[in-house]
């Protein structure tokens, strides 16, 4: 039986890294990428040979595309893309450059890499696509507008491909995966609540794109704070000091 194979895009550190780490410990063959080639040469020396393929991506550059098909041709085809490459800042004094570089990376550079592995996928016969958006992208936030606005964006775009996946009968499958607030630079020094560990959250999202769940809050907690934060009208959410100490 062939090996299944997974490209995890961002996979230089933390949700990407404990993914592309998972799925390997698991026997798939996967392909890393990133910015940071000498991360993902160290993620490389941890497995035996053959288990797992790199390719420094930026997705930002124009070569991104050619470069997403080269690592597909190395690992001779692609099962799973995952893509967990992204950016953010709390950005209260709403700094403008913090802004547009959130917005080239997890939208232009999202929708690039993305458009890739669907077209390659749509050429192939199929496959199955997951993407890191968060509950950020549930309602807006203050502290962190372009990052919110662009993991909504990132979870709408994915359902219109899953429409037109449905509409040309490709056989193409999407996972939103929607962590809460994970620990990682992007939260420090604010209060937000529940922050989880990065393994506690990884090991939750490869269990539901494994099952190839179409929505997957992570964990429990947040399924009910998010359904509370839906019901929340605008006048009352507008004074909602989230993530403010």
């Amino acid at each position: 039986m062939k090996r299944k194979t997974a490209i995890v895009m961002g996979a230089s550190s933390g949700l990407g890294e404990g993914v592309s780490r998972r799925l390997a410990q698991r026997g798939w063959r996967v392909g890393i990428a990133a910015r940071r080639g000498e991360r993902l040469d160290a993620i490389k020396r941890n497995f035996p040979d053959g288990v797992i393929e790199t390719e420094v991506i930026d997705v930002n550059s124009a070569t991104a595309e050619k470069q997403l098909n080269h690592l597909v041709d190395k690992l001779g085809g692609v099962n799973l893309y995952f893509h967990a490459s992204g950016i953010g800042w709390q950005n209260e004094g709403l700094d403008p450059d913090k802004e547009l570089a959130t917005v080239k990376t997890n939208a232009l550079g999202f929708t690039r890499m993305v458009t890739a592995a669907f077209n390659r996928m749509a050429r192939d016969g199929g496959g199955h696509i997951a993407v890191i958006s968060s509950v950020a992208g549930t309602k807006g936030l203050g502290l962190a507008p372009s990052y919110s606005a662009t993991k909504a964006f990132n979870s709408t775009y994915i359902q219109a491909l899953e429409q037109l996946s449905y509409m040309r009968r490709l056989g193409i499958t999407f996972t939103d995966v929607r962590p809460g607030f994970v620990s990682t630079p992007l939260l420090q020094g604010a209060d937000y609540p529940m922050l989880m560990s990065v393994d506690y959250a990884c090991d939750r999202i490869v269990r539901a794109v494994l099952s190839h769940r179409y929505v997957a809050i992570i964990d429990w907690r947040y399924r009910l704070l998010v359904a509370l934060w839906r019901r929340i009208p605008r006048w009352l959410w507008r004074r909602f000091p989230l993530g403010r100490k």
